[in-house]
């Protein structure tokens, strides 16, 4: 007998994972990864464990979902009831490969008042289209019966009654199994986030293809909308600067100060003369040029080079640009 468990590296799905194999059931990882979420807690965690864990990138079918999510949004850009439909429909996929019989995950019902009530995990389990191969160990007791339990693959006496957003039964448990290495329960999601969605949500207003480096210049820099078609990254520190340079195409604008330190800044879109100029001055303010004076501004975009000046000003002269 063998469980894929839909990792997120977190204690619940830890626990979850841990419950099952103590059944003498074989259970493998899986973390769905895409450019919002990525791998490294769920490495971290499994190998704390010492269970197997396979990684699968997702990111062409997670795309489709968060742009047009059929359960709407979170708080922010977070598609969380189709998000985890996805990663079940997938993992259910996946059973036949992997010779496995089943599916659990770490989800406690009520934990997240939106997502995980009993109406949101009936939902996601029927849209998964395994829903009764899908057990929550966590929760088990609380929720109707699945296969692996009707059949006896799985038993039930042996599985929690967890609810709420109280995570002192879990902590209890991992303390009696020994687990003194798990993450905090902060987020992860960068779908979760404030700015960053506000970010994406431009993004999508520019065309129906994202490329995936265009999300992952979102989590970099100062983001500047200067015209429908025309955006600025500005980087904060060298790290930035260097993820900027490595990011950026021959089609692209990259600005710089002349005259001693400053920001990278990557210009994408069609740009005018008079918005490049608005990014020269966005890229002199952010130097270390002293506010008010002009300073040479070079730019470059492909093989083509050339210096313009610009004044530095007030940063505060753009905040209605940022994003």
């Amino acid at each position: 007998m063998k469980a894929l468990c839909v990792f997120s590296g977190g204690l619940d799905s830890m626990l979850a994972a841990d419950l099952i194999r103590a059944q003498g059931i074989d259970v493998l990882a899986l973390f769905f990864e895409t450019p919002f979420f990525t791998a490294q807690r769920a490495v971290k965690s499994a190998g704390s464990i010492d269970i197997p864990l396979k990684v699968v990138d997702i990111t062409k079918r997670h795309l489709k979902v968060v742009r047009n999510p059929i359960h709407g949004y979170g708080g922010n850009m977070n598609p969380c009831i189709d998000c985890h439909a996805l990663m079940f429909r997938i993992a259910g996929e996946m059973l036949d490969q992997e010779r496995a019989d089943f599916i659990i995950t770490g989800e406690v019902l009520g934990q997240r008042p939106m997502s995980q009530n009993k109406q949101s995990l009936r939902m996601v389990a029927s849209e998964s289209g395994y829903a009764n191969l899908l057990l929550r160990p966590l929760s088990a007791k609380l929720l109707p019966l699945t296969l692996p339990e009707e059949k006896g693959w799985v038993n039930r006496d042996l599985l929690m009654d967890f609810q709420g957003r109280t995570r002192k039964p879990q902590m209890e448990m991992a303390a009696l199994r020994n687990f003194n290495d798990y993450p905090s329960p902060a987020g992860g999601c960068l779908l979760t986030e404030k700015v960053f969605s506000r970010r994406l949500k431009d993004l999508f207003t520019q065309g129906e293809e994202t490329e995936i480096r265009e999300i992952e210049i979102l989590k970099l820099g100062r983001h500047f909308r200067l015209a429908p078609v025309e955006k600025i990254v500005v980087g904060r520190n060298k790290t930035e600067n260097e993820a900027i340079l490595a990011l950026s195409k021959d089609t692209d604008y990259i600005l710089t100060s002349a005259n001693g330190p400053g920001p990278v800044v990557l210009a994408l879109g069609d740009f005018t003369d008079s918005s490049l100029a608005l990014a020269a001055s966005i890229t002199a303010s952010y130097s270390d040029a002293k506010e008010g004076t002009q300073t040479p501004v070079k730019i470059k975009r492909g093989e083509e080079q050339r210096l313009i000046m610009a004044t530095a000003m007030k940063k505060t002269e753009f905040v209605c640009y940022m994003l």
